[in-house]
C-alpha cells in the first residue's frame, strides 16, 4: 500500500484531538473560574474532574488509531500488533465510558438545581459513544484476530 494512503484519516485523528486539547486547557479553567450560577458551582469540581481524568483514555484511543493506521501504511494490518491496539482502543472506550457514568450523577444534582432535564441527555452522549466505540472495537479486534488465525492456517498448509 502506498505511504500517504490513510493521511486523510491520520488529519482527522489530529482535527479530532486539537479541540479537546484546546478546551481541556482553557474551557475547563473558564467554566471553573466562572461558573453560571455561582451558588452551585461546588458541585462542578467532580464534573470538571471527570472531564479531565477522561481525556486521558481519549488521547490514548487517538495514538492507539494513528498507530493502527501507520500500521496499515506499512502493510502489518494483519499483525498481533494491530490486534493490541484494537484491544487498547475497547479499553479506552470502556474506562472513557465508565467515567461519565461516574460523573453523570453530579450532572444530575446540576439539572435539578438549574432546572434544566435536557442536560442529563447531553450528560449521557459520552457514555454511549464511548461504548459504541468500544463495541466497534472489539468487533474488529475479533474479525482481525480470525483473519489472522486463517492467514496463519494457510501459511502452515503451504
Amino acid at each position: 500500500m502506498k505511504r500517504g494512503t490513510t493521511l486523510f484519516l491520520k488529519l482527522a485523528l489530529i482535527i479530532m484531538g486539537v479541540p479537546v486539547l484546546a478546551l481541556g486547557i482553557f474551557g475547563v479553567f473558564y467554566l471553573m473560574k466562572n461558573p453560571a450560577n455561582p451558588d452551585y458551582a461546588h458541585i462542578l469540581y467532580p464534573i470538571v474532574i471527570g472531564m479531565y481524568l477522561s481525556v486521558l483514555p481519549y488521547f490514548g484511543a487517538l495514538y492507539q488509531s494513528f498507530r493502527l493506521l501507520n500500521f496499515i501504511d506499512k502493510n502489518e494490518a494483519f499483525s498481533q500488533i494491530s490486534v493490541n491496539a484494537l484491544k487498547f482502543i475497547k479499553y479506552c472506550g470502556i474506562t472513557f465510558s465508565a467515567l461519565y457514568v461516574i460523573v453523570l450523577p453530579f450532572v444530575y444534582v446540576v439539572a435539578e438545581l438549574d432546572d434544566a432535564p435536557g442536560l442529563i441527555i447531553v450528560g449521557m452522549i459520552p457514555v454511549f459513544g464511548g461504548l459504541v466505540i468500544s463495541v466497534f472495537a472489539a468487533v474488529l479486534q475479533r474479525l482481525l484476530q480470525e483473519a489472522i488465525n486463517i492467514k496463519s492456517e494457510n501459511e502452515l498448509t503451504v
